[in-house]
């Protein structure tokens, strides 16, 4: 037996995870961050308008009237004496209460009838499809035209209209995606032990598209807010005092050069929010779904 001290083993210290792994995180998903902050800002300001705008949106002040954007009107008065700013404001309600009241239809009709088609097939497949692209094929904002023409200017019958018109993209894409989910193995077993179409459809098929809803609804999201105030400013949407993005834009127009911060800071305001939403929208199709990105 040897005198000497047994041998000891000793094992490195385990590195502690890096500080670093946040910002990766953040520079990774850069464009979902952003999307998702501007988009807060814009709910933030609808959540707490009341408290916020410094005076009624409604509010008028004549001897005020085209007053250019300084310390005591931020943004400046409109052709009434109207705060821009709380105008503006305001705005960010309507403009959240369209977006997600459209969203909301065109998706309910739009993944409904995409699952019908892709499931059942045949003649069912054909009328769907049929009416999908003939739906596809128009030009949205010129069919919405036409159908608030008919039922008369107001934000309820744009919000129709739109809804209508916008579906087409969800029933193609859901159909596409019901017709190579009905076939695999899960929903075989599903069908073997006596499940119902319905059932299969709504508990098996519909989740497994859920991730691609959601990257649709956050990419419609602007465009159902642009169409909307496209149709405000044209003077089907919503009618004066209202403050809708697209009236106030429509309204300054007059005074573009003598008063133009009247459609400037609207305008800004229909940019942030477009563009919150696509980022956002961008940025969950990446980490959802990124074969949409081809």
């Amino acid at each position: 037996m040897s005198g000497g001290q047994p041998a000891t083993t000793t094992t490195a210290p385990r590195v502690a995870a890096k500080p670093r792994s946040v910002m990766r995180l953040v520079l990774r998903h850069g464009q979902l961050i952003a999307g998702l902050l501007m988009f807060l800002v814009v709910l933030g300001v609808a959540a707490t308008v009341d408290s916020l705008a410094p005076r009624p949106f409604d509010e008028m002040d004549i001897p005020n009237r085209l007053m250019e954007p300084g310390p005591g009107r931020l943004l400046g008065t409109d052709h009434y004496g109207r705060d821009v700013l709380s105008r503006v404001l305001y705005g960010s309600r309507i403009a959240l209460r369209v977006g997600l009241i459209v969203v909301t239809i065109e998706t309910l009709l739009g993944v409904t009838l995409g699952l019908l088609a892709g499931y059942y097939g045949g003649w069912v497949d054909k009328v769907i499809s049929f009416v999908t692209d003939m739906t596809w094929a128009l030009p949205p904002i010129v069919l919405a035209l036409a159908i608030v023409t008919a039922l008369g200017p107001s934000l309820d019958n744009v919000i129709i209209a739109i809804a209508l018109v916008s579906w087409a993209g969800y029933a193609r894409l859901i159909r596409s995606k019901t017709q190579s989910l009905k076939n695999v193995p899960f929903v075989e077993a599903a069908r073997a032990l006596g499940e119902s179409d319905l059932s299969i459809m709504f508990r098996y098929i519909l989740p497994n598209t859920f991730s691609l809803i959601i990257v649709l609804a956050t990419l419609s999201l602007p465009a159902a807010i642009l169409s909307t105030t496209a149709l405000s400013f044209l003077g089907l949407g919503s009618q004066p005092p209202a403050p809708d993005w697209g009236v106030i834009l429509s309204e300054g127009l007059t005074f573009v050069g003598s008063a133009p911060w009247i459609s400037v800071f609207p305008g800004l305001a229909i940019v942030w929010t477009a563009l919150g939403f696509n980022l956002m929208g961008e940025g969950l199709r990446d980490i959802l779904d990124p074969r949409m990105k081809a």
